[in-house]
């Protein structure tokens, strides 16, 4: 039987890294120092390694050197110069700073965002259309504290926390932030900067009443879900127009009130929508007092989109087992899992 030694075509890896080819990945490193101290074992190799690690699901150092020597004499073509060892990834998973791998990916996902998707949303009112959430991801605690009450065993997980903005568009992560599993979602509001006009849906979790004011001078628009003991002044009422979702109940004005006693107040919309498949009622609560109601309750539907994505990753990525024990290496190894 003939066998051939040589390529014919392209291989897998290789093809996802013809996506990379024209990002400037040593202007990156330099931004962020990455190459200091360094004398073979580029951010390049690193990223290659990186990403081949991902690609075969490898769950160890060992692994990963043990699969790259088994296929040494295949992988010249991927600008490998020498197999590195296990000491020396171990180190710069430690040493070379998970933001140059952030920066990488974001420059990757500029380049090719307007090629991710395979769909467009039907109404023209979604197409800047934001949701924000946060998976977490068990670790040992002496990696990253965890979050709750200390267990009656005794025995209590860590974890890191991936606090994730994606564009609905495209079902793609557009700002990723790390942390401990026990900070506050909502502290990460304070980082999201959009475009006027752009819509942005999140959950209860990231309730702070100063973001939404600060949206709202941004013309920003939100749409989340209005919490329980949530202090308000109710306002003027919205006629319900007779064509409308018999799902919606009541559309208001509200004043919500926050601050030390209350001084402050930021003027929303609260929304009144009964579910009648999943026999649920939701109270929406948003800045914007354009769209209608109906509308208001599919953009928060739509934030379904990224747990979807926590669910894909998680399944496909098993985030069980990691190539170091340091924060650093955990989000390098996560960002190439994204």
């Amino acid at each position: 039987m003939y066998k051939d030694i040589n390529f014919i075509g392209q291989p897998i890896l290789t093809q996802l890294l013809f996506y990379i080819k024209g990002i400037n990945i040593d202007k990156i490193a330099r931004k962020h120092k990455a190459e200091r101290y360094v004398k073979k074992f580029s951010t390049r190799q690193h990223l290659i390694i990186m990403l081949f690690a991902a690609f075969e699901g490898y769950n160890s150092l060992r692994e990963v050197v043990l699969g790259m020597l088994s296929n040494a004499h295949k992988l010249a073509h991927l600008g490998l110069i020498y197999m590195v060892c296990r000491s020396t990834l171990s180190d710069a998973n430690k040493r070379r700073s998970s933001a140059v791998f952030g920066d990488i990916y974001m420059a990757v996902y500029s380049e090719h965002y307007k090629n991710l998707t395979d769909s467009k949303l039907p109404l023209k009112d979604l197409k800047r259309l934001y949701a924000m959430d946060s998976t977490t991801i068990s670790l040992f605690k002496d990696i990253l504290k965890g979050c709750g009450r200390n267990p009656i065993i005794g025995k209590k997980k860590g974890g890191i926390k991936a606090h994730t903005l994606i564009s609905v568009e495209d079902k793609m992560p557009c700002l990723v932030r790390f942390s401990e599993a026990t900070r506050h979602d909502h502290v990460l509001l304070s980082e999201i900067h959009l475009e006027k006009g752009s819509i942005i849906t999140f959950d209860k979790a990231y309730v702070d009443y100063a973001e939404y004011e600060r949206f709202s001078k941004e013309k920003v628009y939100y749409v989340t879900r209005l919490k329980d003991n949530a202090v308000y002044e109710a306002g003027e009422e919205f006629d319900i127009p007779d064509n409308a979702d018999s799902g919606v109940l009541k559309d208001e004005e509200i004043i919500l009130k926050y601050g030390k006693n209350g001084e402050l107040k930021h003027r929303s919309r609260r929304i009144a929508y009964y579910d009648a498949q999943n026999k649920r009622l939701f109270e929406f609560v948003t800045n914007n007092f354009d769209l209608d109601a109906e509308t208001i309750a599919l953009i928060y539907k739509k934030r379904w989109q990224i747990e979807l994505l926590f669910k894909q990753l998680k399944q496909n990525f098993q985030l069980k087992y990691f190539l170091g024990d340091n924060q650093n290496a955990i989000e390098i190894q996560i960002w190439w899992q994204c």
